[in-house]
């Protein structure tokens, strides 16, 4: 099977060209819904993430505080540190375990901090989902609303759209609209397809 690593930076619209992929029946696994799973009330990482940082990461109703811990990663590098430390394993542990249960042509891994967690090495092809800077702010914004500092601060702690861009096998542009970028992704489904059915062949 075909394992394509999806990234992109905040607000360029992985979701949104992850959701694209499965209305055409494309397997996804999404490392953003297997980290809020494993924090869920009562699992083990959650513990593991209040041994680290104490009971007021804890809601009254047992759930994570994501307001707290936000405001710890984003004023302490060291914590976002320790953060990752125990739950970045978990997760492609959990990415590893699902590809093995999937059948298909090809698949799409959804990895915001693709290159930043160095996993480019689990995957046959890099697509970046990339828009302009301020499209990004702009979405961000108006989805989390988060201040422009805030907002600046994890663009500065991501690898740059040329970084993201020069790594890339397949680039879909997200400034265009919603026409266009459905017309990117049955593409590079046809693309991802025709590469599947004849790997010997696959492009570096």
């Amino acid at each position: 099977m075909l394992k394509i690593g999806l990234t992109g930076g905040i607000g360029c619209g992985k979701t949104t060209v992850s959701n694209l992929f499965q209305q055409l029946n494309v397997p996804i696994i999404d490392a953003d819904d297997i980290s809020r799973h494993l924090v869920k009330s009562g699992t083990p990482a959650l513990k593991k993430i209040e041994t680290v940082f104490g009971s007021e990461i804890l809601l009254g109703n047992g759930e994570l505080n994501r307001v707290y811990l936000k405001k710890c990663i984003f004023d302490d590098s060291t914590a976002k540190q320790k953060l990752e430390a125990i739950l970045h394993p978990l997760i492609f542990q959990e990415i590893s375990n699902q590809l093995n249960a999937i059948s298909a042509d090809y698949c799409i891994v959804a990895i915001p901090l693709l290159f930043e967690t160095h996993a480019e090495f689990l995957f046959d092809r890099i697509l970046v989902i990339d828009c302009d800077e301020k499209t990004q702010i702009e979405r961000v914004q108006i989805r989390d609303n988060l201040s422009l500092t805030e907002i600046r601060a994890i663009l500065a702690a991501q690898v740059s759209s040329e970084f993201r861009q020069k790594h890339a096998h397949d680039i879909v542009d997200n400034s265009k609209n919603n026409d266009q970028l459905a017309e990117q992704v049955k593409k590079l489904h046809n693309f991802y397809i025709s590469l599947s059915q004849n790997q010997d062949a696959l492009p570096l």
